[in-house]
């Protein structure tokens, strides 16, 4: 039997598949572009939600590769960034977390490159350049499914700089407060870059590096979608999910990308497996593709 070759799709900087169509021209993009309204919420409040990403088939696709991708044993398992079956210590908490699903599956490759998500993520970047950062699995199994602990996203990004990120979660089911949805803390993003917890710790660890005054403003709210339905939010924004006690799993993906001309903050590597690039310059690459232009629109 012939030796399983490894394709690795981070090599491809454009759709690989017919997942989504690329607009031909500006009229096409319009359909996509956010509202003033919607701006000015994201800006006011750090999040936007209730944006339709996928339609149920492209929900359907992307659960048969996480299904297939979600095996340590799968052929292309080495692809992956970081893998962990429970990132949690606790075996009856369950909490599935994956970087680097863009690099394995045609699906989970051409989210990057989908029209309703770069054209916003630009639009939210303030009309930039979006460069792609990394992208993120998580999945809460059915009645023990773990938390994902209050935190910032950039408190776990520093090694990048400046701050002009982006974080997009997707469902991949429904998500309710019974199965573990997201919870904003709404304008939060006000309060600074805060000390990092363990991510999937202590529901509450973040609570230890608030001032008084902010836990008084400390006020979360649920984030329940439709599956194909998504967010998006600031890097400084806090935010968490709650267990899954439900009969129903939780899956979803994150896409966190950055505006071009960011550079890196470390010389150790962004990412686990990538070429290192020197503490103060330009991030790109293979592994850091430009995904969309406003310019070219």
């Amino acid at each position: 039997m012939e030796a399983h070759q490894s394709i690795d799709l981070s090599a491809h900087h454009g759709l690989v598949s017919d997942f989504f169509k690329w607009p031909a021209n500006k009229q096409e993009w319009e359909q996509y572009r956010l509202t003033q309204d919607q701006i000015d919420f994201f800006n006011e409040n750090g999040y936007l939600a209730g944006i339709k990403f996928l339609e149920e088939w492209q929900v359907d696709q992307l659960n048969e590769e996480l299904a297939a991708i979600a095996d340590p044993e799968h052929p292309d398992h080495a692809l992956f960034y970081q893998f962990f079956s429970n990132a949690s210590t606790d075996v009856n908490s369950v909490l599935f977390h994956a970087l680097g699903a863009w690099r394995i599956t045609p699906g989970f490759h051409d989210i990057l490159w989908n029209p309703a998500f770069v054209m916003a993520a630009s639009q939210l970047l303030g009309d930039k350049v979006v460069r792609f950062w990394h992208d993120q699995l998580f999945c809460k199994p059915a009645n023990h499914g773990g938390v994902v602990a209050w935190h910032q996203d950039y408190s776990y990004w520093t090694r990048t700089a400046p701050l002009q990120h982006l974080t997009c979660w997707v469902g991949l089911d429904d998500a309710t407060t019974e199965n573990g949805c997201m919870y904003y803390v709404p304008r939060s993003h006000r309060w600074g870059l805060l000390d990092k917890p363990e991510l999937a710790g202590d529901m509450e660890g973040l609570m230890e590096f608030l001032t008084d005054e902010q836990k008084a403003e400390f006020k979360p709210i649920p984030i329940e979608l439709k599956k194909g339905y998504g967010t998006f939010h600031h890097p400084l924004l806090v935010h968490g999910s709650y267990e899954n006690k439900s009969l129903r799993s939780r899956r979803a993906f994150v896409l966190n990308v950055f505006a071009d001309g960011t550079y890196a903050n470390s010389d150790k590597e962004l990412m686990p497996g990538t070429p290192m690039i020197p503490k103060g310059e330009k991030i790109g690459g293979q592994f850091f593709p430009v995904i969309f232009d406003p310019a070219t629109v």
